[in-house]
């Protein structure tokens, strides 16, 4: 019997990243940040380019990973991007420079995204990206769909958590707190719910418009 494995193997393996990408993943990986996988990386390309985003929120910039894959979907997307750290930030301006995307179409902010997320106009976003810290992830949810146009996308990455999201005897706090949330959102009238198993999981919402 064929293994779903040499599958998921085979679609990592297969795509594509730009030199951009590729570089920003390779020092992601020095500095200790786990990145969206490439597959990851393709399918929320894909999403940015299906909704033709025009606008994007990002939660966990990183280095810039999901980022440019982001706007590799939607190359004239304004992108928000939010994290704690300002160091990546640093490290993510000269990615985003190094691959052709203007500096007026990138807004790093450096904060807590809890604190930063309440002042973004509501409906205004065509995308949103949540790559961040998991013990966050309800509030983030929350604060994205608030922030997403109707018929927009909202995208989870480490929807999956290292694969013990799917194994019942795996009990830890983050693990627990995806399954109640994947759990809320499939019952919600709300959104539209897709979980993909690329990388490490990608929790796909769509609002469903009025």
């Amino acid at each position: 019997m064929a293994s779903k494995d040499l599958s998921w193997k085979y679609v990592e393996q297969s795509t594509l990243e730009s030199e951009a990408i590729a570089a920003a993943r390779a020092q992601s990986l020095e500095l200790g940040i786990d990145p969206i996988s490439p597959a990851t990386g393709a399918q929320v390309a894909v999403i940015a380019a299906a909704t033709n985003a025009a606008s994007i929120i990002e939660v966990g910039t990183g280095i810039g990973v999901s980022g440019l894959w982001l706007l590799t979907g939607a190359p004239d997307a304004q992108l928000t991007s939010i994290d704690v750290e300002a160091d990546h930030h640093e490290v993510a301006r000269r990615h985003f420079t190094e691959a052709g995307h203007p500096a007026s179409r990138v807004r790093l902010i450096t904060g807590r995204a809890i604190d930063v997320l309440p002042r973004m106009n509501e409906g205004s976003y065509d995308v949103v990206l949540i790559d961040a810290d998991a013990s966050s992830l309800h509030e983030y949810a929350e604060h994205a769909l608030r922030l997403v146009r109707p018929g927009g996308a909202v995208l989870i990455a480490h929807a999956l958590w290292r694969d013990t999201v799917s194994d019942p005897a795996r009990r830890e706090s983050t693990t627990t707190q995806l399954r109640e949330l994947i759990a809320e959102l499939e019952a919600s009238p709300a959104v539209h719910v897709a979980l993909s198993p690329v990388g490490d999981g990608l929790l796909q919402l769509v609002t469903r418009r009025s």
